[in-house]
């Protein structure tokens, strides 16, 4: 059955709903928030083998450090399965507060630890249990403020002003890297004792920014229709389950592509400055930061085709492409040449896989109805994400001893990026479906009336 919403009164005026404003807030939001968990992965590539883990085996310590990594992802599907419950009860607006200050404290607190050579076995343990904290964060995070910013959006303009969730989230990657660029570029002895904390510690700044822009944000007009006339869904799980399922597995297979991102962020970034191949770090860190930049304008560009010829199109061009480029990158990388690290690293990053990155936010959320969106976007994203960040730890693994079989890591990516190719072409099509039909196919008793709930 349903469940009033607390709080629920009359049915919303019209939606006079503020899209630019819903869109700047998920923009801000996951900018900020998303500062805070690639700053992590920039350190677990370059810095923490060697404060957090044992210096005498550097290749295991390489690994141990990309493997915490890879253990906010595992957190994020059990932080999905709160967080997506509370969100379609409560609204978004409560979830996107609380993801970002629980990213901003989680932060925060990794750049006051004390080092292995201070505390010990200590000194990791207490990492990994931070790094939980923000993958718990991140589980909530896109799925709320893609929710909020979908529900806003003006018919025929879903895709666009979505699309300024992943938009956030590159320029998050991007103010990560550029913060990163001096502190890399410090002495050892510096780097190591404190130069890495620091940005880190700027999360405080993060998360006290990024809580006055969203507090003032208003709950969307569909969710506030949907609790003052329907009801909220008592137990949204149930519900996505029994009537969404088949668009929950999409969702999980769709969201492989990410490992794309976090094999380009992390693992590629470990190679290429390995003694193996001896790039220089802040060079490196460039070739993220020039990526994001092209990123930036190409995802709001693709978002924006999709809402004239579909979502599934330029979803397949980003999955598809993604699994060639990928391999010409990491090829580019093995040869040292910087020029080629560059070009390939901005096309393959910046351009083609934002095709995918900059749509699933729409194309993903339009699977579900208003009851159940953010649960079913939130569970199907951060399981497929969790693979997405151990498959730096495979990634790891496979490229042998030397850390330099980079041309099986490319098969591996590739091989990632077949379930996200399946899940596009066997979903249908929404991007003209109007707003209040989506997601109704697939429930009981629809089109006609409100189907029984649970």
């Amino acid at each position: 059955m349903t469940v009033p919403s607390p709080g629920a009164a009359a049915p919303p005026r019209a939606p006079e709903a503020q899209p630019r404003k819903a869109a700047l807030a998920a923009w801000t939001g996951s900018a900020l928030e998303y500062y805070d968990f690639f700053i992590y992965g920039s350190a677990a590539a370059l810095i923490f083998p060697k404060v957090f883990f044992d210096e005498s085996d550097p290749a295991n310590a390489t690994l141990l450090s990309l493997a915490t990594f890879g253990v906010a992802y595992a957190a994020r599907p059990v932080g999905a399965l709160f967080l997506g419950h509370i969100g379609d009860r409560l609204g978004r607006k409560k979830i996107m507060v609380f993801t970002l200050i629980l990213m901003g404290l989680s932060t925060f607190l990794i750049g006051c630890l004390p080092s292995r050579a201070q505390v010990g076995s200590l000194a990791p343990v207490l990492l990994v249990l931070c790094r939980v904290l923000q993958g718990i964060s991140a589980a909530g995070e896109q799925a709320s403020a893609s929710s909020m910013t979908l529900e806003h959006a003006p018919p025929g303009r879903r895709g666009f002003f979505t699309s300024f969730t992943l938009s956030g989230t590159q320029a998050g990657q991007l103010i990560a890297t550029l913060v990163f660029l001096p502190v890399a570029a410090l002495p050892e002895d510096q780097l190591l004792s404190w130069g890495w904390r620091v940005p880190f510690w700027l999360s405080v700044a993060v998360a006290v920014v990024g809580y006055a822009i969203r507090r003032s944000l208003e709950e969307t007009p569909a969710f506030a229709k949907q609790a003052a006339t329907e009801g909220v869904v008592k137990l949204p799980l149930a519900v996505l389950l029994r009537d969404h399922w088949a668009d929950v597995l999409r969702v999980v297979a769709g969201s492989l592509i990410a490992s794309v991102s976090t094999i380009f962020t992390v693992w590629a970034l470990s190679y290429a400055t390995s003694d193996s191949v001896g790039m220089d770090r802040s060079g490196m860190l460039w070739v993220g930061a020039l990526a994001n930049v092209a990123a930036l304008g190409a995802i709001p560009l693709w978002a924006k085709l999709s809402d004239r010829i579909g979502r599934k199109p330029v979803y397949l061009v980003g999955a598809v492409g993604s699994a060639v480029l990928m391999a010409c990158y990491l090829w580019a990388i093995s040869t040292g040449s910087y020029p080629l690290v560059l070009v390939l690293g901005m096309l393959t990053f910046g351009v083609v896989y934002s095709a995918a990155n900059g749509v699933w936010p729409s194309f993903y959320g339009e699977m579900f109805s208003t009851r159940v969106r953010l649960s079913g976007v939130a569970i199907g994203t951060q399981i497929g994400f969790a693979v997405a960040g151990f498959a730096v730890t495979f990634a790891a693994q496979l490229a042998g001893p030397n850390g330099d079989d980079w041309s099986t890591v490319a098969l591996f990516t590739a091989a990632l990026c077949v379930p996200p190719v399946i899940a596009a072409l066997t979903a249908r099509e929404t991007h003209r479906v109007p707003s209040d039909r989506l997601g109704l196919r697939n429930e009981a008793g629809a089109p006609g009336r409100v189907p029984a709930e649970v």
